[in-house]
């Protein structure tokens, strides 16, 4: 049962077929390229497309505007203090804003850096800054080509990082080229996985093993804090917001995007515990914040949105909000299931993954099958999801999963029956062999992050040859 109830709606319409095919081809095949009014059912992210609260608006309204000293920033920052148990703060304007504050300072030329598994932007900022991103996931995390997936009873904490894998990396590139041990909660880039607390304590060990700095990216700290709750016996029967507090308090730093577990529509921030030793660290992150971000009481936000955020956070631990928000996601795994599309089991708390190779089983992974699914839902249904695969993450090893991300407290009953009949009518059309790989036209230099706006074709079946008649058609008209 819902724990809210709608006092602000938003119109949305569902195109028609041909608008739809006419979308599909003007965004070439990136359904980042779309406009959102042309999106009916819209899963690309839960970064910052929630729905605020009467608490959140109302908080908006006593937003500090001042450029230094901002009532606002003492307010997030001591929402950080209670719900996180972090008392310095460097605010940012989102969680790529604070990844670079915080990796620009900690890593350089030569080092690496062991993630649970690096996401998009992590992996960019940290190449970005001459160090090599290293995933380290737990092995079989989402099942080998040869074993079934993982279910609810051996898979309660796919997202650990593989601490014995970060070991090995120190052995072969020397402890002293490794500033940092990442772990990111829940594992994003791996099917929205949550970590247990004691696989955090594992990586404390291991880092202090290695003399480098712990970070977790605790962009969805609620979600990961509700599944340590039901899944590690230790911690049953507690609060998602003591789970929380235990998990953090292992790490040195945190890296926050204020626009997932914030609850907030902009925003985050770079956390560091209060410990002398890190003192020089955080004056380096601070430089950065300023000179990226803006002074550090405000960080390239107005004060309404620390307001906002500041309140966000409280209620992302609050027990009504977190059951409903991961039964939610539950659900739609479930109605997906129940259509016979390879999910996979158990959801994460923010979205369910499909494993596109499993589903398009005709396409190779070279011709993109998680990208081609992508366009199929917009195209049969306007629904917009996210590939997180070999387009995505070139060159890794990764499972060709789709994401379908919901907006925290956004959709209703009605959307979610909408995804799944949009599935039936995709899998009609694989059925009938008319889904059609994908090629590249034209990516970005930086391949870590092509897909945000590079351009494709279909290659092969009814798409390519619908397309080829189009443009001999163009041509004889220009003739």
């Amino acid at each position: 049962m819902r724990a809210y109830k709608s006092k602000v709606v938003t119109p949305i319409r569902l195109p028609d077929r041909d608008e739809r095919e006419e979308n599909l081809q003007q965004a070439g095949y990136n359904v980042f390229n779309l406009d959102s009014d042309a999106v009916f059912v819209d899963l690309l992210t839960d970064s910052g497309t929630g729905t605020m609260s009467e608490n959140q608006w109302a908080a908006i309204m006593k937003g500090d505007e001042a450029y230094a000293g901002s009532r606002s920033f003492e307010r997030l920052q001591s929402a950080v203090s209670d719900v996180m148990g972090f008392e310095r703060i460097i605010p940012a304007h989102q969680g790529r804003g604070a990844e670079n504050v915080l990796y620009g300072a900690l890593v350089e030329d030569g080092d690496y850096v062991p993630n649970n598994t690096h996401f998009d932007t992590t992996r960019a900022h940290i190449a970005n800054n001459g160090a090599e991103p290293v995933d380290c996931p737990r092995d079989g995390a989402l099942g080998d080509e040869d074993e079934a997936r993982p279910d609810e009873d051996d898979s309660a904490f796919a997202g650990d990082l593989d601490v014995e894998k970060v070991r090995e990396l120190a052995d072969e590139v020397g402890a002293e080229n490794i500033p940092a041990v990442l772990v990111t909660i829940t594992n994003n880039s791996l099917a929205g996985q949550p970590v247990s607390v004691e696989n955090v304590r594992e990586a404390r060990e291991v880092a202090d093993e290695l003399d480098a700095t712990f970070v977790i990216d605790a962009c969805r700290f609620a979600e990961n804090a509700y599944f340590v709750r039901e899944r590690e016996e230790e911690f049953a029967g507690e609060s998602v917001a003591d789970v929380a507090r235990e998990q953090l308090s292992y790490a040195d730093a945190l890296v926050m995007s204020g626009k997932k577990d914030g609850l907030a529509n902009v925003g985050g921030f770079v956390a560091l515990r209060d410990d002398p030793e890190l003192d020089g660290l955080h004056a380096k992150a601070r430089e950065r914040g300023i000179l990226y971000e803006g002074f550090t009481t405000y960080g390239g936000m107005a004060g309404r949105d620390l307001e906002a955020m500041a309140v966000g956070l409280r209620e992302a631990v609050e027990e009504s909000y977190i059951e409903d928000r991961v039964s939610q996601v539950q659900r739609l795994g479930d109605m997906l299931a129940e259509r016979d599309v390879p999910v996979q089991r158990p959801t994460g708390g923010h979205a369910v993954y499909v494993d596109a190779a499993e589903f398009l089983p005709e396409i190779p992974p070279e011709r993109f099958p998680g990208q081609a699914l992508v366009c199929e839902l917009y195209r049969e249904g306007a629904v917009r999801g996210v590939e997180l695969g070999s387009f995505a993450f070139p060159e890794t090893d990764r499972p060709e999963l789709v994401r379908l991300c919901l907006p925290r407290r956004t959709y209703g009953a009605d959307h979610l029956e909408h995804v799944a009949e949009t599935f039936e009518e995709v899998a009609e059309r694989r059925d009938a062999g008319e889904v059609s790989g994908l090629e590249i036209v034209e990516e970005p230099e930086m391949a870590e992050l092509r897909h945000f706006s590079a351009e494709l074709r279909p290659v092969g079946g009814s798409e390519e040859r619908k397309e080829q008649g189009q443009e001999q058609e163009a041509t004889a008209d220009d003739d």
